[in-house]
């Protein structure tokens, strides 16, 4: 009798440790270790929306002793919990927190292109978000702070003019992080003080993509790390005075000033740092926590330095190994089934020997060309979407990305094809069938079926980890999150695009680049890993280079600030694709497997992540 193979299934059982483990962990440093309640709300806001949010509520937080509390958004083409870092320092020192899905992103209700920043909209939701924290029989109305980064300092600072507005103000603290105050009127340039009486502050990076950045008088833009000694920072930290004859202030200090009867707070801090990078630096949460301590009286006094999230990042990082080694564990125990196991390899592949240094030559040219074309094409995919994306694609970064991926593939399988005619003429012919290009009907149908369902098992993990720990697998700008259909259905919009991608990317990487180099056959895939992300790598080498050197990202004209940021998860795809792709390819000989599965995740990944115009 034939003994059964019991390594896929030890595989998917690492993995699902893997996740135990990162979920358990993640919950644990997220509630800190039980003193924090943590609740998903979802309702229906002043606006006519439905908003969706966390909720954290420490245990000090009570109705006989309510606590101050603060609102906090992420930026454009984010969610929720990319503010983990934050929410999970601020209700640690006793704050009620709220962590808003803004209008269009998450699972919020979905907004009209241009409608995000109409009064009636409140801030994005910002301000919705507001009102009913001020609700909240366990929170001090009159200690409500709000922060966010990017777009959600926008959102910030948006809900502050609202509430100037109000016949009852809610907002005692504003923090913006990466992103601009209202420095002057529009109309007669005057300085102003939006703030008022609150506390206010700034976190402006030095080299941020975006913003911080001022026109001189000789019609010159002034870099962001120049922005401490400009007019717009200066103004703010005198309170909306014009600076033209005081003594410039510095960064890192907290001025105070007696405004409409109320001692209030300036501060800007400005580190060394890109704009997304303000998500991943604990010099960043430091300054946060400062500020709203100092602002609002933090009830668990805890220095700023003392911080626990990136226990959190490094549960979630495990989490990310244990999501991909569930797919390869998955595919693996299926194989041993007796519907799947014709699509099993009776041998795994060996590299390929290249005989001749014309062979060799005509590798790494092929591997140059791909890399050249990939970089390429990245920026002219970014340009021609963001001028030219039909309507029909609700969603801006998921079609770039796309059209560079579908783009990329077509000249993966037109050098596939010319590679074949040439092996043809020179009398040594690629066997399509030995390598898996060519299957039968029968194979081929089950292949897509196996890919699917791999993908709906490996994405199932990050529900059941919302579902019961209110966690999911992230690490900076890299995100598995939980979705609404109507993000699943978006994300179908993008995926033959990344299909046609990844499957040539596996054909090209297993059938015609499997060849001997180095003494073992992983040196092989060690290398693709590196080639598969390596156009990302030197684009991110040269965007940020340049920003480094002169102060300006080389893009900016172009809008293509975003485009650099969106490139961080796209190194983390690409290599591990490379990866498993081979893995797979091993154990099957077939490259299409590997492209289905990881096609579907890069689609949901993507919608999910991002803002969808309603």
């Amino acid at each position: 009798m034939k003994q059964r193979n019991r390594q896929p299934v030890r595989i998917l059982a690492v993995a699902l440790a893997l996740l135990l483990v990162s979920c358990i962990g993640a919950s644990l440093v997220q509630t800190n270790f039980g003193h924090v309640t943590v609740k998903d709300l979802r309702w229906e806001t002043p606006s006519g929306h439905r908003m969706s949010a966390l909720l954290l509520v420490p245990d000090n937080a009570t109705a006989e002793h309510p606590a101050p509390a603060i609102v906090c958004s992420h930026g454009w083409l984010n969610n929720r919990e990319m503010q983990d870092l934050n929410y999970v320092e601020y209700a640690r020192r006793g704050f009620v927190v709220l962590s808003i899905d803004m209008y269009g992103h998450g699972n919020s209700d979905d907004l009209p292109d241009g409608t995000w920043w109409l009064p009636e909209n409140h801030a994005n939701g910002m301000y919705d978000a507001v009102q009913l924290i001020a609700a909240l029989p366990y929170v001090d109305p009159s200690r409500i702070g709000v922060t966010g980064h990017s777009n959600g300092a926008l959102a910030s600072r948006t809900a502050v003019l609202l509430d100037n507005e109000a016949e009852t103000p809610l907002i005692a603290a504003a923090l913006l992080v990466s992103n601009d105050a209202v420095y002057q009127d529009r109309e007669t340039g005057a300085y102003i003080n939006i703030f008022r009486g609150r506390d206010a502050g700034i976190v402006a990076c030095q080299y941020d993509e975006f913003f911080h950045r001022v026109r001189q008088p000789d019609g010159s833009i002034s870099p962001p790390r120049e922005y401490m000694q400009q007019h717009t920072a200066q103004s703010f930290l005198y309170f909306g005075r014009d600076p033209a004859n005081e003594v410039p202030r510095d960064a890192e200090t907290m001025y105070r000033e007696t405004v409409d009867g109320e001692e209030a707070i300036r501060v800007i801090y400005n580190p060394a740092i890109i704009h997304p990078w303000a998500h991943f630096s604990a010099g960043v949460v430091a300054n946060s926590v400062s500020f709203f301590d100092a602002a609002l009286q933090a009830p668990v006094p805890i220095p700023g330095g003392n911080q626990i999230w990136q226990w959190k990042t490094v549960f979630n990082t495990i989490g990310i190994v244990g999501f991909f080694t569930f797919l390869a564990g998955f595919v693996l125990c299926l194989l041993e089934s007796r519907f799947f196991g014709e699509l099993k390899a009776e041998t795994a592949p060996t590299p390929a020997v290249l005989e001749t240094d014309q062979e060799k030559r005509r590798l790494w040219l092929g591997i140059a060309a791909g890399v050249a074309f990939s970089a390429v094409m990245y920026v002219a995919a970014n340009i021609l979407g963001r001028q030219y994306r039909p309507a029909f694609f609700k969603q801006m970064a998921p079609f770039n990305i796309a059209l560079w991926s579908a783009l990329c593939g077509l000249f993966t399988l037109g050098s596939m094809y010319l590679t074949c005619r040439s092996r043809k003429k020179a009398g040594n012919p690629m066997d399509l069938e030995a390598c898996g290009i060519r299957l039968s009907g029968r194979k081929l149908a089950k292949t897509v079926l196996l890919g699917v369902l791999a993908a709906i098992a490996t994405y199932a993990t990050v529900f059941a980890a919302d579902y019961f720990f209110q966690t999911d697998f992230r690490i900076w700008c890299f995100t598995l999150k939980a979705f609404s259909l109507n993000r699943a259905v978006e994300a179908m919009k993008y995926l033959p695009m990344f299909l046609l991608f990844y499957a040539a990317n596996s054909m090209a990487n297993n059938c015609f680049h499997y060849v001997q180099m180095g003494k073992k056959p992983w040196h092989n895939t060690a290398v693709l890993v590196l080639c598969n992300a390596l156009s990302s790598l030197l684009l991110i080498a040269w965007m940020y280079g340049m920003f480094f050197v002169t102060g300006f990202h080389p893009l900016e004209q172009v809008g293509g600030g975003i485009i650099g940021i969106w490139l961080f998860p796209v190194v983390i795809v690409l290599a591990v694709f490379a990866l498993l792709s081979r893995i797979l390819y091993n154990a099957t000989r077939n490259p299409y497997l590997p492209g289905i599965a990881m096609s579907i995740i890069v689609a949901l990944m993507s919608s999910s992540n991002t803002i969808t115009i309603g």
